[in-house]
């Protein structure tokens, strides 16, 4: 029997609150798990956790670690670039995928859905309002063939209210809700050099549903766009059917899967008129992971952060270094399905992917003491510490400590609920 230590980084930029709560629970719980090597004998898996620096690096040099959580690749070049390098040199594991999350932006993420059949809302890109300045191509071509084209016919023919946002997305962003022609035309107007997206808003809907999906793990939560920050996430419980939050789970896991996303968030809304969801924004490959805005949900992330890499680390899962999109499209072509039989189809390749019912299982057996542990920590004054200084970096002196005391106030009332 060996004793195996698998080497986890994390790949950070202003994370605060998670990665110190993670690294605790991760000192506190002090895995020592038990597993086969293959050739008949059981080595013990043991875990180490570091923060990944950003410095020069060599493109043949080795890497340390087994697996690295990346909350970078989305903004910051030069450790996506390591990442990338690590993955084709060195076989890292990393989630997510550094080149879907590249390219994989809202546009190519709606027309992907929309091919598979999801209700997304009609959507039309327009071209920029201003361009860059200093290509002397740019003229030659607009000249030839650029058309004119009258935005607010689009936005007639989607009827108002519509939506006006950039396409690729980036944390609300820009996105203006336009109720008449007047303010879609303000707001083209407004762009810039940005290219747009026009989307019809769902008229009617009851529920805002955000689904946060991590490896095989969601979690459901009612969300109120129009809050502040830290009330977004809703305290709310019992706000959809079991079925309906099993409707949400296959959506969002169809879609991480098919983009190789191993953590993203998915939102949805329901219209009461034909008992619809709608998903209007799911290219979220590294969602919101703080506890200034999940408070009562931060728990839930950062086990979610624990169990899946502590999982694929302990079990050396395969990263899926391209994506496969056949089996899914094979699904969409089938004639005769409904949208539900074919959402069951996307699923099941989701889970099977995802190793579902191995995660579980492996869960049940090696991480029940990672549960009271992180239970027990969330109460502790190093947890409340983490939290006063995600706090302190976002608000001013006066509201740092009510705003800590609110937040792991919260914190407490998940302790309530989940108590061992």
């Amino acid at each position: 029997m060996a004793e195996i230590t698998k080497n986890i980084g994390l790949s950070l930029g202003a994370d605060i609150c998670w990665p110190a709560c993670y690294e605790a629970i991760m000192r506190n719980a002090d895995l020592r798990i038990p597993m086969a090597d293959g050739q008949g004998r059981t080595d013990t898996i043991r875990f180490n956790v570091e923060r990944v620096t950003i410095e020069p690096f060599d493109l043949r040099q080795s890497v340390k670690y087994d697996l690295v959580i990346d909350r970078l690749t989305h903004w910051y070049n030069t450790s996506r670039e390591w990442i990338k390098k690590a993955v084709v040199m060195n076989d890292l594991y990393v989630f997510n995928n550094p080149w879907s999350v590249q390219s994989m932006e809202k546009h190519t993420s709606y027309a992907a859905m929309m091919h598979l059949g999801m209700p997304i809302p009609e959507t039309w890109m327009i071209p920029p309002k201003a361009y860059e300045d200093g290509n002397p191509d740019l003229k030659p071509t607009l000249s030839q063939y650029a058309r004119l084209f009258d935005v607010g016919s689009i936005g007639r023919s989607l009827e108002y209210p519509v939506f006006i946002k950039p396409y690729d997305g980036g944390g609300w962003r820009a996105v203006t809700k336009a109720d008449d022609e007047a303010a879609l035309r303000a707001a083209y107007d407004e762009s810039g050099k940005m290219v747009m997206h026009i989307q019809s808003a769902v008229k009617g809907f009851d529920r805002f549903v955000r689904c946060i999906g991590f490896g095989p793990q969601t979690h459901c939560v009612l969300y109120d766009p129009s809050a502040s920050l830290h009330n977004r996430y809703t305290l709310e419980k019992d706000f959809i059917s079991k079925a309906e939050e099993e409707h949400l789970r296959k959506i969002t896991l169809t879609i991480n899967t098919f983009f190789g996303w191993e953590f993203n968030s998915c939102e949805a809304l329901r219209r009461p008129a034909d008992g619809i969801w709608y998903p209007i924004d799911y290219a979220n490959p590294c969602p919101d992971s703080q506890v200034t805005s999940l408070h009562y949900h931060f728990p839930w992330m950062v086990k979610s952060y624990l169990k899946w890499s502590i999982y694929c680390a302990a079990t050396n899962r395969k990263m899926r270094r391209t994506l496969d999109w056949d089996p899914f499209y094979a699904i969409a072509a089938t004639p005769g399905m409904t949208y539900a039989e074919r959402l069951d189809g996307y699923a099941k390749i989701a889970e099977e992917r995802l190793e579902t019912d191995r995660f579980e299982a492996f869960c049940a057996t090696h991480l029940k003491q990672l549960d009271e542990v992180a239970w027990e920590f969330f109460g502790t004054d190093e947890c409340r510490a983490a939290v006063r200084k995600k706090t302190a970096a976002l608000f001013p002196a006066h509201e740092v400590e009510p705003f800590t005391e609110l937040f792991f106030g919260r914190i407490q009332d998940w302790r309530r609920d989940q108590k061992p």
